[in-house]
C-alpha cells in the first residue's frame, strides 16, 4: 500500500499525477485576460469594472453580486458582445494547449469551469479541443432586439460555491476518484472540496489570498507538465 504523504504540497503533486479529470478555471488562468474585463475596456468602461472584478476575485463580494454590479455598468448588447470576439479573441496563457493534450493523451477528462460566459468560453475551448459539452460557464441574457436583459441565474457558476457543485456533479456522474481544480481566484479556491485538491495559478496575475490556500501553488504551466513527464520516465 502506498504511504500517503504527510506534506500538503506531496499530496496534491501526487494526486496531480493520479488525476482523472482536471477543471480549469478560464479567465486569467487558460487565457491572459479576464474576459469581462476586456468587454469593458472595449465598450470604454474598464475603470468602472476593474475594482468590482479585483474585489470579487479576492473574496471580498459574492461572485453573483460582483457579476450582477458590472453587468448593470456594462449593459452589453448581443452585437457587442459578437464584435468584441472576433476583433478581440482571447490569448491563450502560454502552455495551457501542451498541458491540456498532454492530459488528453493520458485519458483524463478535461472540463473548463468558468464564471465566464459561453459566448467567449466556447471558442476558447474549440481552439483546445476540448467539447463545448465539457464547458460549464454563464449565459448571458437577451431581448428580441439584442438588448442586454440579465444573466441565467440557473446555472450554478453564476454564484458563489458553483464550481464545487458543478465538480460534485461529474464526480456524482462519472465516478471520479481524483478530481483536480486549477484556477488564479477565490472561487476556483472553494472548489476544493469535493474536489480532491486545488492548484493555484497565479501566472497571469497574482492573488495573495488565494496562493495562501493553494497546496500547489504554479506561476506556469510546464511545471504541471513537467510533474507529469517525471512520472513516465
Amino acid at each position: 500500500m502506498t504511504a500517503i504523504p504527510a506534506d500538503p504540497l506531496d499530496l496534491a503533486v501526487q494526486i496531480w499525477r493520479r488525476a482523472d479529470a482536471v477543471c480549469f478555471d478560464v479567465d486569467s488562468t487558460v487565457i491572459e485576460e479576464e474576459g469581462l474585463d476586456g468587454l469593458a475596456v472595449f465598450l470604454n468602461k474598464g475603470e468602472e469594472i476593474k475594482a468590482i472584478t479585483h474585489q470579487a476575485m479576492d473574496g471580498g463580494l459574492s461572485f453573483r453580486d460582483a457579476l450582477r454590479k458590472r453587468l448593470d455598468i456594462l449593459k452589453p448588447t448581443q452585437s457587442q458582445v459578437l464584435e468584441y470576439r472576433t476583433e478581440q479573441p482571447s490569448t491563450l496563457t502560454a502552455g495551457v494547449h501542451d498541458l491540456i493534450a498532454l492530459l488528453q493523451a493520458r485519458g483524463t477528462s478535461v472540463y473548463l469551469v468558468s464564471g465566464g460566459f459561453d459566448t467567449l468560453i466556447y471558442p476558447v475551448a474549440d481552439r483546445l479541443g476540448i467539447p463545448r459539452k465539457n464547458c460549464f460557464c454563464n449565459k448571458l441574457l437577451f431581448d428580441d432586439y439584442g438588448n442586454y436583459s440579465g444573466f441565467d441565474l440557473s446555472l450554478p457558476t453564476s454564484d458563489s460555491g458553483g464550481k464545487g457543485r458543478v465538480i460534485q456533479r461529474l464526480i456524482d456522474e462519472h465516478t471520479y476518484q481524483n478530481v483536480v481544480m486549477i484556477g488564479d481566484g477565490a472561487t476556483d479556491a472553494e472548489a476544493s472540496p469535493p474536489a480532491r485538491t486545488f492548484i493555484g495559478f497565479g501566472g497571469n496575475v497574482v492573488r495573495s489570498s488565494v496562493r495562501d490556500q493553494a497546496a500547489w501553488y504554479v506561476t506556469n504551466f510546464a511545471s504541471l507538465s513537467n510533474a507529469l513527464d517525471c512520472q513516465r520516465r
